[in-house]
């Protein structure tokens, strides 16, 4: 019988398939990268997604993100996301929490996602920009024993081919990357796999868009095919951990 996934079957095969519908995978920040790699897991059958963003859809939003149309403006990110999940697989389970991620909060989400799931978190993904938010989300999936993957730094940057996946012991380069190094090691923890770029980011300083008023720190660059790339890098590498395929 031919369905939706008859495709992914080939690759994966049934086993794999029913890996993913059993799987529960929590994703932090529905932006560029976060809500292409939902659509992805979406689009390869992982059974439950746990969706964790406050932000509503801007103008500014729509160059990159998945979620954001001119009609999306104003909407819930989770909100617009769930429905384009249902779409793509009505039978997707899908538990949103419309929460500012502080290192002070963080726990507390983690409890109710963990009992609303009766405690299977099979991934964690932390497609965030807060760095002491993706400090403290590091430290409670260690704490869990939950696997977890970070993306580092997407913005300014013009070469997506250049993303890779590794562990930030091994990483160069990236700003982001060296202040997670940094932060981790004096709370002892050494390793983290993450995406990252050997990017050098473009120098946008003194580019004024109307975002930059009254902002403490200048806005990042992004484009269209930069942030999605990254977002469904992620996936794949989720995907093939959570079904042992392609290894």
């Amino acid at each position: 019988m031919i369905d939706q996934y008859a495709r992914t079957h080939l690759l994966i095969g049934e086993d794999g398939l029913n890996r993913l519908k059993d799987s529960t995978v929590m994703v932090f920040g529905v932006g560029g990268v976060g809500s292409h790699c939902i659509e992805a897991l979406a689009r390869s059958g992982v059974g439950r997604l746990i969706l964790i963003d406050n932000d509503t859809v801007s103008l500014t939003n729509i160059n990159r993100q998945s979620i954001a149309y001119h009609s999306t403006i104003g909407r819930m990110k989770t909100e617009v996301m769930r429905e384009r999940i249902r779409d793509i697989d009505p039978a997707i389970t899908v538990r949103t929490y419309e929460t500012f991620v502080l290192p002070e909060n963080l726990a507390e989400l983690l409890d109710q996602a963990e009992k609303n799931t009766d405690g299977k978190i099979d991934y964690i993904i932390d497609a965030i920009d807060t760095v002491s938010a993706k400090i403290a989300l590091v430290e409670e999936a260690q704490k869990r024993d939950i696997p977890l993957i970070s993306s580092m730094g997407t913005g300014n940057k013009l070469h997506p081919e250049l993303f890779e996946i590794a562990d930030l012991s091994e990483t160069s380069v990236c700003p982001l990357c060296r202040v997670m190094r940094r932060e981790l090691k004096q709370r002892g923890i050494t390793h983290l796999k993450v995406l990252y770029s050997k990017e050098k980011p473009v120098d946008v300083s003194g580019r004024i868009t109307g975002e930059d008023s009254g902002a403490r720190r200048s806005l990042p660059g992004s484009i269209s095919f930069v942030p999605p790339v990254a977002g469904l890098l992620i996936a794949g590498e989720v995907i093939r951990e959570l079904t042992g395929a392609g290894a």
